[in-house]
């Protein structure tokens, strides 16, 4: 297969590229617009590795661009589209980015994709990755992919309106999409700004660790690599027209547990941890039905207690990676996210 990966070069989608090349022996185009966490060191290898070099090209661009998604979808067989702005708290800040790439950009590969379907009889499949913040806090039970969705921030109404556009290209024009709606992912070249990259990173440094609220607020956590293998998964095996959720074991952490974890990991102190005020409209809780997935035959394969413990294993041997991110607007972005909050903390 021949694979376009939007926003292959961000935390999710480079862990899917590596690992579909790995597996497979399909030929995968990425682009990226390599805004402030898309970062080509993701990607490190692939171009040079002979064992990928002839399957693996990149290209810098916004998957806005109509013309040019048009000419790339044109070369392939599918495409598997990552492309989002990624933080909720971002989205607060900085909301027109998230719907450049999440609403005008899905259009764009919708009409890129319908010209190839149309031109090859239906055989063009696009695979929307998505989030399981689209389905708003969950105050019981768990999210099904049935469910309304209700999201509560910039970013999740975004990827939201993405999806709509996905399943009414879907019902208009009878073309193959598919959905994935990930729960909280984590792991290694995670952009650190998300609750265990800024942690680890900051509690390696002795710095203090701005936890929202009570740190109650509970997660579904999924290690990156179950989550590429899931997509690929839904990619292969999934349903013209179907949304998949991709959860992960099942248990629920609360912030203020996945904290102890790192801290004890690392052997830091908890007096590292300050509370903070929290962002407005946090959700309380997210939890997922998996089973959809799993009836195509994939399961999460890495233990909360493995996937944390590599993670932070990993940021602590790759300071080369993290360490000039966290400047330049990185460090803006931060004193104006933090800077005020924590002026305001307590102890935790």
């Amino acid at each position: 297969m021949r694979i376009l990966v939007t926003g292959g070069a961000g935390f999710i989608g480079s862990n899917f590229v590596h690992r579909r090349l790995a597996a497979t022996d399909d030929s995968i185009i990425v682009v990226d617009r390599l805004t402030y966490a898309g970062n080509p060191a993701n990607l490190a290898g692939l171009a040079d590795d002979p064992a990928t070099s002839h399957r693996y090209r990149f290209v810098q661009a916004d998957i806005a661009d109509e013309p040019q998604m048009r000419e790339l979808a044109a070369e392939v067989d599918a495409i598997v589209n990552f492309a989002a702005e990624s933080h909720v708290d971002r989205s607060i800040l900085e909301p027109t980015a998230f719907l450049h790439t999440g609403v005008m950009g899905v259009y764009a590969l919708l009409e890129a994709a319908l010209e190839q379907s149309r031109a090859r009889d239906g055989a063009f499949r696009l695979l929307q990755v998505s989030t399981d913040e689209v389905y708003g806090p969950v105050t019981e039970g768990l999210s099904v992919e049935s469910d309304p969705m209700r999201p509560t921030s910039p970013y999740s109404a975004a990827k939201a309106a993405g999806e709509h556009l996905v399943s009414a290209y879907h019902e208009t024009h009878g073309r193959d999409t598919v959905i994935t709606r990930g729960a909280n992912t984590y792991g290694p070249s995670q952009y650190p700004e998300k609750l265990i990259p800024l942690f680890v990173t900051n509690a390696l440094d002795d710095q203090q660790l701005p936890m929202y609220g009570d740190g109650m607020q509970r997660r579904d956590w999924l290690y990156v690599a179950d989550h590429a293998d899931g997509i690929g998964v839904a990619l292969d095996r999934g349903d013209p027209g179907a949304a998949y959720n991709v959860c992960g074991d099942g248990i629920e952490r609360p912030n203020r547990a996945v904290t102890e974890a790192i801290l004890e990991h690392l052997g830091k102190p908890w007096s590292l941890v300050r509370t903070v005020p929290d962002r407005p409209g946090h959700d309380r809780r997210y939890a997922l039905d998996g089973s959809r997935l799993k009836a195509l035959g994939w399961t999460p394969g890495t233990s909360f207690e493995a996937g944390i413990a590599e993670t932070v294993d990993w940021y602590a041997r790759n300071r080369d990676w993290w360490e000039p991110i966290k400047s330049g607007d990185w460090d803006a972005y931060y004193k104006q996210q933090y800077a005020w909050r924590l002026e305001q903390s307590t102890d935790a």
